[in-house]
């Protein structure tokens, strides 16, 4: 088997099928990472867990929540999207902006004071996600909540 058979089926295997734990402020949510789509980009966010900081309202992208990860390297696109879905988790590492996770709850389109953005789409969260909206309203009109990510 050559590098790139054997580096495809790893990729696909369930064991690279890495699940996460997400906390937003008091709820708390399961999901798993997207390593097939995006393994440079899963990579890259595997090594900052546990994370730990905090959730904010995103600025420009709607109805999402926004957690700044600080200045990190380029991350090449995998996946990108502009109009994630609700519970579909997009890390942006791409220069136009600074590096971010964010969370959309509701309609949104991934943006910046830059213009559009696309985001690598590197966790989607599983189960029951109609608590994300009132989550979301809560940091629109409340503020930011305690955020964690880590793996399960």
């Amino acid at each position: 088997m050559n590098f790139a058979t054997s580096t495809a089926s790893q990729a696909c295997s369930p064991v690279e099928r890495r699940r996460v734990a997400l906390s937003l402020g008091s709820h708390s949510f399961a999901g798993h990472l997207e390593t097939s789509a995006a393994p440079a980009s899963c990579a890259w966010l595997l090594r900052l867990l546990p994370l730990q900081t905090r959730i904010v309202h995103a600025r420009w992208s709607g109805e999402a929540g926004w957690v700044p990860l600080g200045p990190q390297p380029l991350l090449a696109p995998e996946n990108a999207t502009v109009y994630p879905q609700c519970g579909h988790i997009l890390l942006y590492a791409g220069g136009l902006s600074e590096p971010e996770l964010l969370i959309p709850y509701g309609a949104c389109a991934f943006g910046s004071k830059a213009g559009a953005l696309a985001g690598n789409h590197v966790i989607t969260l599983d189960g029951d996600l109609s608590r994300l909206s009132a989550i979301g309203n809560g940091l629109l009109w409340h503020g930011g909540e305690p955020f964690r990510l880590a793996l399960a």
